[in-house]
């Protein structure tokens, strides 16, 4: 099953790739929505079918289209992003599945604290060239010391929407 994407070295095609998150507050009335507009990547398939990788996200370009909002989220209340400027998820695993899905295990770190996270991703191209990969998956913030919330106001898991789409890289 390994043969739906190539083997080699691929870089991740950041004017053609999202990286989004959405958490619900203000008591569950309003979802607040981002994307990251500073990514790069890069990942590798072995012969043997081993996958490694990861994709590096710039903390400080997290945009809500809120001003106030983004720098609050830029603080250390949030990501801290003076100490901790990237957030990382590194592939440790991937599983080929059926119809284009494929299980993956990495870590991601943020704040300075790396977690397990799994990932069940869906191959959306995969050419000689390029390959696309779309996931979604959830996190807690507060597992990466994100606590702040007041009067209660963010309760629950931020989720996590990509698409990511790698070409090959030149030798």
């Amino acid at each position: 099953m390994t043969a739906a994407v190539e083997t080699g070295l691929w870089q991740l095609d950041t004017t053609r790739s999202v990286i989004a998150v959405s958490h619900v507050t203000m008591w569950g009335m309003v979802t607040v929505k981002g994307e990251f507009n500073g990514l790069t990547g890069e990942g590798e398939v072995g012969p043997d079918g081993t996958v490694s990788g990861a994709v590096t996200l710039d903390a400080a370009s997290l945009d809500t289209k809120h001003k106030k909002r983004d720098e609050h989220l830029r603080s250390a209340d949030f990501f801290d992003v003076e100490h901790h400027p990237t957030l990382v998820f590194a592939v440790r695993d991937a599983v080929f599945r059926q119809s284009g899905v494929v299980e993956v295990e990495g870590r991601l770190t943020v704040r300075g604290v790396s977690r397990p996270q799994t990932a069940t991703v869906k191959v959306t191209e995969s050419s000689a060239d390029a390959i696309a990969l779309t996931t979604e998956f959830t996190v807690d913030r507060e597992q990466f010391g994100m606590g702040w919330n007041r009067l209660g106001m963010m309760r629950g898991l931020t989720t996590v929407t990509s698409t990511l789409r790698f070409t090959r890289a030149s030798a």
